[in-house]
């Protein structure tokens, strides 16, 4: 719990910004700046150089020199976006109180800013919102962790120990590497730190999946302050040299938000433009065909283990199997109208209503059957973190050949494994080609297409 604060003081201070932003335009007395098109333009011209700037981007081990730098950054850019609104929307034109308001803006942001990062010092040196810490690696190394962390109280980490691959004689010295998960476990551990040239590659391995499993902050000791690797960032607590791990995609704020706004347009077009049309038309062919509803619902997992109804056209007869067994080739339950259906994925077009509601991404993992994914939880190594993200309409693994029916163990384990690429290496581009390739898969024939 105690990770999560940071995020929650980071949204308190964002927001706190915006409405101090807000009431300093309304203090002014002036029509010109106290109107929605002037405020809405600051406001999204604030956010988006915030984070070009990493304006907000502020840590406990954040040195005065980097916040005077942001804020720096952050107003000089931002004075050129509010100059430019007169230049554009004025013509130039010479506007009351411009040099007022934007001084104002920069003095009170700039007070809160460093109020905040000193009162936050300050609660944190007298024991409040620590971050308890953990190191593998020799004693030495330990030792100068253990004067940092102490010198530097007012960061807000608690210092236990080390783990070590040899038997040390040191108060500090809390056993044998092996033991260390152990003990993580135990004491509510929030940081794990380590000597990459103490600690061998096969432990190193260990320890970084461990951390990402419990969702812990691994940070490395570079050798000879060397970075070793392109997915790791050097930085400084004081003068000592830290690797941090590279956030994931799907780690960004950004992201979640760029994929969202994209699933709603292309969502929207499609239950608007295709479906309003094309599932009347279907309504009649699938009734025509065989008894039962147009939609076939069915209970799925998605985002955080959470249930949805997933949606797909009827393909099949009614049967008492449907929850449990999946089509597979020459699947006597299969329709004369499903086949038509699966073989050019039209089955799966209600799901954009999963994707407008929220449920669905349009690219992501696809959400198997409840009763598969318990299965494959317990025989799968790594499933469970397809359930990291939203499940998709379509996803890398689809468009690499491993959709439909899993015949051998190799299916969903390399379904698991580009499920689990594309969580790591995800881009908007990386969805676009996803979507292109599965509109071309429509018209070849796919083996696994039943």
């Amino acid at each position: 719990m105690r990770q999560k604060k940071s995020v929650f003081n980071r949204t308190f201070i964002i927001t706190s910004d915006l409405i101090l932003i807000s009431i300093i335009v309304y203090f002014i007395p002036d029509e010109e700046y106290a109107n929605f098109h002037f405020l809405s333009y600051i406001l999204i011209f604030w956010l988006s150089i915030a984070y070009y700037t990493k304006f907000y981007k502020v840590y406990r081990y954040t040195q005065v020199s980097i916040l005077v730098s942001l804020v720096l950054s952050q107003f000089f850019i931002f004075s050129l976006a509010f100059l430019s609104y007169f230049t554009v929307f004025r013509e130039g034109e010479i506007i009351n109180n411009q040099v007022l308001l934007f001084s104002l803006i920069i003095g009170f942001i700039t007070f809160f800013k460093f109020s905040i990062f000193f009162l936050l010092q300050k609660y944190r040196s007298e024991g409040n919102s620590y971050r308890n810490i953990v190191y593998f690696g020799n004693p030495s190394s330990s030792k100068k962790l253990e004067v940092l962390f102490h010198s530097k109280n007012k960061w807000g980490y608690r210092y236990f120990g080390f783990f070590s691959n040899n038997s040390v004689d040191s108060k500090k010295y809390l056993g044998h590497t092996k033991n260390g998960f152990k003990y993580i476990e135990q004491n509510e551990i929030d940081e794990i730190y380590c000597d990459s040239s103490e600690v061998n590659f096969d432990q190193l391995i260990k320890i970084t999946k461990y951390a990402e499993e419990k969702k812990l902050q691994l940070r490395l000791l570079p050798k000879n302050k060397a970075i070793y690797s392109k997915d790791f960032i050097l930085e400084y607590f004081g003068t000592t040299p830290i690797l941090k791990p590279k956030p994931l995609p799907f780690e960004k704020i950004e992201t979640h938000l760029s994929k969202r706004v994209f699933d709603i347009i292309i969502s929207t077009f499609v239950c608007l433009f295709i479906l309003s049309w094309l599932l009347p038309l279907l309504w009649v062919v699938i009734s025509i065909d065989s008894k039962g509803p147009l939609f076939f619902k069915q209970k799925r997992e998605g985002i955080n283990g959470s249930q949805f109804l997933c949606y797909k056209l009827r393909s099949m007869k009614i049967n008492n199997d449907a929850d449990n067994v999946s089509a597979s080739k020459y699947d006597a339950r299969i329709t004369k109208v499903g086949v038509f259906l699966r073989k050019t994925s039209l089955d799966e077009f209600p799901q954009f209503f999963n994707v407008f509601l929220g449920d669905m991404s349009i690219v992501g993992p696809r959400p198997h059957m409840n009763a598969h994914t318990k299965k494959y939880t317990n025989e799968v190594e790594n499933y469970s973190l397809r359930h990291s993200v939203k499940p998709g309409i379509t996803g890398l693994a689809q468009v690499s050949g491993y959709r439909g029916e899993v015949v051998k163990d190799s299916d969903i384990k390399n379904r698991v494994r580009l499920d689990i690429f594309y969580i790591e290496n995800w881009s908007f581009f990386l969805d676009i080609k996803i979507i292109a390739k599965t509109f071309f898969n429509v018209f070849i024939k796919e083996e696994k297409a039943y």
